[in-house]
């Protein structure tokens, strides 16, 4: 294993450490270089050879502590977590939040490594991440991409999952379903892929790849007024290498586009069948989620274990680890203790 912890990251918000854990809910290889720390950096950036991948990633937390892996989605990063993360470490939990391939400082380890983002390979970077680092079984939380990659985690390997926290519940799909049409509301709220489709959306995001996640942001989020300090922290990880090649894969795959890797085709099938989710769940949603996401009654039954639905109110959006942090933060200690 390597891990280096000499580059920081730039800024993230000033730890809350003392923020409340109550909010009101209602049922229904080698590291690279970063630029200078802000004041308030929350740590040093680790870095560890897992799998395909030179992972970074931040810790909080003392190191015996019982084990939370957050993932983020797309076009997001760890920032989401820059509340969440110190308010689980406070609370005596060992925080891990990696960079997905394609984000921040994560890179390839090999130049010949196909940039491949259909699903079972981000949920085997997960793996890849914890068997790493010697982490046998975690909680763990996420949102957008990073809960279909939570929740494939705990359907496939639930005895590597002690709870699981997903934002909007259960999102794991099939190509076969991606190439059914829906009705033309619904297809309307994923113009993106559509777009990613193309070379002319490929070629466009690579060059307006900033201003295209601030829209998603906007869109998905739009009560959440954030500032262009909070955008530009993140936006920087949008300039990995590779970010625009496993954004269109991830995309063109879901619509069978693009193809995979032999590697995972065991993992997509496993995954075409829709498996249950058996660990203790808490399912969360915003009640101003502008992102294409499936209603809660939905997918209620695909968690079979111990299982909670919360409706967090007060114009939340996507991002919802970041616009309602206190609420998330007690999703993942309460689901810890179903």
């Amino acid at each position: 294993m390597h891990v280096n912890t000499t580059f920081p990251i730039r800024g993230l918000l000033r730890m809350a450490l003392g923020a409340a854990l109550a909010l009101p809910m209602t049922l229904a290889g080698q590291a690279h270089a970063q630029s200078a720390p802000a004041p308030d950096a929350w740590g040093a950036l680790k870095h560890v050879h897992a799998g395909v991948l030179d992972v970074a990633y931040a810790e909080m937390g003392p190191a015996n502590g019982p084990v939370v892996i957050l993932l983020h989605g797309w076009p997001y990063d760890i920032r989401s977590y820059a509340q969440v993360a110190p308010a689980l470490a406070a609370k005596g939990y060992r925080v891990l939040v990696p960079y997905a391939r394609g984000y921040g400082d994560t890179h390839f380890l090999s130049a010949d490594t196909l940039r491949n983002a259909e699903p079972a390979a981000l949920a085997q970077d997960v793996i890849d991440f914890m068997d790493a680092l010697h982490v046998k079984r975690a909680v763990f939380g996420g949102f957008d991409w990073g809960a279909r990659s939570a929740d494939i985690v705990a359907a496939l390997w639930p005895e590597r999952v002690k709870a699981l926290v997903s934002v909007s519940g259960y999102l794991i799909g099939t190509q076969a379903a991606g190439k059914a049409p829906l009705p033309p509301k619904a297809e309307y709220q994923w113009w993106y892929q559509f777009y990613f489709a193309t070379d002319r959306g490929q070629e466009g995001y690579a060059k307006n790849h900033r201003e295209f996640a601030r829209l998603i942001w906007q869109l998905a989020s739009p009560k959440w007024n954030f500032d262009d300090a909070t955008f530009d922290r993140s936006a920087a990880a949008f300039d990995n290498p590779d970010h625009v090649a496993i954004t269109v894969h991830n995309y063109r795959w879901r619509l069978d586009l693009a193809q995979g890797e032999a590697r995972y085709a065991p993992l997509e099938q496993r995954l075409a069948q829709l498996p249950r989710i058996t660990v203790p769940t808490i399912t969360l949603e915003g009640d101003a989620n502008g992102a294409p996401h499936p209603a809660p009654e939905a997918y209620a039954k695909q968690f079979t274990g111990k299982y909670e639905f919360r409706l967090i109110t007060g114009g939340i959006g996507h991002n919802l680890p970041q616009e309602a942090p206190e609420a998330f933060t007690k999703a993942v200690i309460d689901a810890d203790h179903l």
